[in-house]
């Protein structure tokens, strides 16, 4: 128990270093190709600290444990709003530009629709993951379409040349993967040794170990006034969860999901995305408050608590 227990740490340390690094260079190469501030915050920078998340649930299809790539996706997603959000909100109160909310929001409640749809019956098959991926492709389309080209350069993105971004991001995507696969390796040991079922490991441990750097870009930003890149960042990240980690199952290990996901985790993740996206079209002026903040980092604990008094039981 204490090697993979171990291993678990190191993965996580690993994930955790190699995404903030991995930001900062995607964002460093988006600004040397020409793209906007603004579109590497809903983009480059969403993708990247999704590429954990989409990592993990790549090793953990091929090591035959799709429940926590499923759990992991799920997990990511409610803690994004209710822990990454939360706390960001009740640190900073956070600004939120309509243009974002009308970008992303409709995208991000279609991702989580089709999303849900797929775990429905029980059973994510191939299809499930095709449909997933064409809705990533019109979504990065639509982003890319409705870029505003005359968008402000962000301070706080490393000015380092375009080569030197290409290196540091081939250097810690290969650090991605093996913090990912010692993750994943020592995540299910656990379950197995604690008796805990794989989708909770998945969406705690793994999840919130994954979301750590939302978690972090989300304060930073916030401290930084760079308000628009906190919101940005949570809605894109759930919705490439949705359509970029959910889909590695589907297409790599199609099978039978373990029921709670669909019973008892995905509507959490439905009912914190329609309240987030009801909170951002109510206050036209665009405004996520310390009590929105409270109210959605207190609705994460309780459901924290409702997983820990379900134990084992799927």
């Amino acid at each position: 128990m204490l090697i993979p227990f171990l291993l678990v740490l190191v993965g996580l340390a690993g994930l955790l270093w190699s995404a903030d690094r991995f930001v900062g260079a995607a964002a460093a190469t988006a600004l040397r190709a020409g793209v906007s501030t603004l579109l590497v915050g809903m983009t480059v920078v969403s993708i990247g600290t999704s590429a954990p998340e989409i990592v993990v649930s790549i090793m953990a299809a091929i090591d035959g444990t799709p429940d926590i790539a499923v759990g992991n996706a799920l997990g990511s997603n409610i803690a994004n709003i209710g822990l990454v959000l939360g706390v960001t909100a009740l640190v900073v109160p956070v600004p939120v530009p309509f243009s974002l909310v009308r970008r992303e929001l409709p995208l991000l409640l279609g991702a989580t629709g089709l999303a849900g749809y797929a775990l429905a019956n029980g059973h994510l098959d191939r299809l499930d993951g095709v449909l997933l991926l064409l809705l990533l492709a019109f979504s990065l389309w639509w982003l890319v379409r409705a870029d505003t080209p005359d968008a402000q350069a962000d301070d706080a993105i490393p000015g380092m040349p375009l080569g030197q971004a290409l290196l540091w991001l081939a250097i810690t995507l290969a650090i991605m993967l093996a913090s990912s696969r010692a993750l994943v390796w020592g995540a299910s040991e656990l379950a197995r040794g604690l008796g805990i079922s794989e989708l909770v490991i998945g969406l705690t441990v793994v999840a919130i170990g994954t979301s750590l750097p939302e978690l972090a870009a989300c304060i930073a930003s916030a401290l930084k006034r760079q308000h628009g890149l906190v919101i940005g960042n949570v809605l894109g990240s759930n919705l490439f969860n949705m359509l970029a980690v959910v889909p590695i199952p589907a297409l790599l290990a199609p099978g039978a999901s373990d029921p709670a996901a669909s019973a008892r985790d995905y509507p959490v993740m439905l009912a914190l995305t329609l309240a987030l996206g009801a909170l951002l079209l109510w206050q036209r002026r665009g405004r996520v408050g310390r009590l929105a903040g409270g109210a959605f980092l207190a609705t994460y604990l309780l459901y924290l608590g409702w997983l820990g008094l379900a134990g084992s039981a799927p």
